[in-house]
């Protein structure tokens, strides 16, 4: 099947387009392409049918980079069979009389490559952008300025792919193409692919290479390689890194104070690493959630109990604390010892400075308060969580109720129950019968009996016998009372 003319401007006609190129597609684990390899027939004559239809007969033979996207975009790539020929179609339409690729065409085919692992035909496809640049080049006065866009997409990808050096050859070739110097970015993308398969020495002369070519660092660019320099236990260097940074005016941020407080736990030294942590609120960088996990993970993890206290304390006077800190681990370590106490007062301080607990922590709190017989702090602690509509779990509250209970504080613990449940926690058939065992046990005949028939509506009884074994106790622990002896 021959393909027909395409009409030349003028309207005469022309000879007819060159073949498409069908050789067979790259083999891949990696991509989710079709694996069906076309033969000159019938396949051959499907493809161009397909292709006749949707491309060159809605636009009378007038192929232009916009037709062609639309193409490619819309009908060829969700075609089952054909989608992984859009390269070998880009190709074909390069051929064609009076058309050109622009940056929209080479956007698209760049991104679809590198999308699907083909990074053999990405590279020809680069070659190919080299020598043929995009039209609104301005006839080769200025370079388009969507060219950096296009081969920082193809950087990105060859480094993802861990294929460095045609990262770089990439990054050459834009470089040659594009007017100034390239963005900051791309040197990062480089720069941090070369430090995350290990190749830190690299990763330094590129940032050599990228301060010679006069491109200014950003922080990003500095956070990379503080960090390559930590990673690769040259910690010296990374604090003169640090010092560079500030010399070039470039303000650290919070990722930066946080390599580096890591940096000094790592080395053991607990004592800069706070320092620098001071240093930071000094300089009005905010704390995140991963400052706070450093400094009081790090310190309790070599038994520095004390002093990771004191310190989220003063940060939580000093406001920096974050709010969605969660101190549970602290909490959770002090429990553990068997230092309840002095966890108990840590959340009352923070408390009172904004920074509230979550339940888990008050949880665990309460477990460790109630492994002390701490039970009327326990209690407060309780009370004082659904005060803030802090709600525990179902079994931590009947283990507190539980223990009010054999205390003789039943009706303390009633009305533990009515709070809970006004703030939403509602009571299961193991409260009822702690709190009506309780009454039992003190000889509370009129309360208890209330807690049955609320048990009997909520449907916590099943049947009459269950009914009357719960009546029949209150009058079992009536009778069971003595009446006192007089002194004659």
């Amino acid at each position: 099947m021959k393909l027909p003319p395409i009409l030349r401007p003028n309207k005469s006609p022309s000879p007819p387009p060159p073949p498409i190129p069908l050789p067979k597609p790259p083999a891949t684990t990696l991509s989710p392409l079709p694996t069906v390899t076309l033969t000159p027939t019938p396949h051959h004559s499907h493809l161009l049918h397909f292709l006749q239809t949707h491309l060159l007969a809605p636009h009378k033979n007038q192929v232009t980079p916009s037709t062609l996207l639309h193409f490619l975009k819309s009908k060829l790539h969700h075609h089952p069979q054909f989608t992984h020929y859009d390269f070998q179609i880009f190709t074909w339409a390069s051929t064609l009389d009076s058309f050109r690729h622009d940056h929209s065409t080479y956007l698209f085919m760049v991104r679809s490559l590198a999308s699907s692992y083909r990074f053999s035909d990405l590279n020809s496809l680069l070659a190919f952008i080299y020598s043929n640049p995009c039209p609104c080049s301005n006839d080769g006065i200025f370079s388009c300025p969507e060219l950096e866009s296009i081969f920082h997409f193809a950087v990105n990808a060859y480094i993802k792919a861990r294929k460095l050096d045609d990262g770089v050859t990439a990054f050459d070739i834009m470089k040659k193409l594009i007017d100034g110097r390239p963005c900051v970015s791309v040197y990062n993308v480089l720069i941090n692919g070369f430090v995350k398969c290990g190749e830190y020495d690299k990763a330094m002369a590129f940032y050599d290479r990228m301060v010679k070519d006069r491109v200014k660092p950003d922080v990003v660019t500095f956070n990379i390689l503080i960090s390559s320099y930590c990673k690769s236990k040259r910690f010296d260097l990374a604090l003169g890194l640090f010092k560079e940074m500030r010399e070039k005016e470039c303000s650290p941020n919070v990722v930066s104070f946080n390599t580096l407080i890591g940096g000094f736990f790592r080395e053991r030294k607990y004592e800069d690493g706070i320092k620098m942590a001071y240093e930071m609120i000094e300089f009005g960088c905010e704390f995140s959630y991963a400052t706070c996990e450093i400094l009081v993970d790090g310190l309790c993890r070599v038994g520095r109990d004390s002093e990771a206290c004191e310190l989220v304390i003063d940060f939580s006077r000093r406001g920096v604390l974050p709010k969605e800190f969660d101190y549970f681990g602290l909490v959770e370590m002090l429990c553990g010892k068997g230092n309840a106490g002095r966890a108990l007062e840590v959340v009352d301080q923070l408390w009172e400075n904004g920074n509230l607990p979550s339940v888990i922590a008050c949880t665990t709190l309460i477990e460790g308060l109630r492994r002390l017989r701490k039970v009327e702090e326990a209690l407060r602690l309780m009370e004082r969580m659904l005060g803030e509509s802090i709600v525990p779990d179902s079994v931590t509250f009947n283990c507190l109720l539980k223990d009010l209970c054999d205390v003789g504080r039943t009706v303390d613990a009633n009305r533990l129950r009515l709070l809970a449940s006004s703030k939403g926690l509602d009571p299961d058939g193991m409260t009822y019968h702690i709190l009506v065992s309780g009454y039992t046990g003190e000889n509370r005949r009129k309360e208890g009996e209330v807690l049955v028939n609320e048990m009997l509506d909520e449907g916590f009884i099943p049947d009459l016998a269950t009914y009357n074994r719960y009546m029949d106790g209150f009058s079992d622990a009536r009778k069971s009372i003595r009446p006192k002896r007089e002194c004659h």
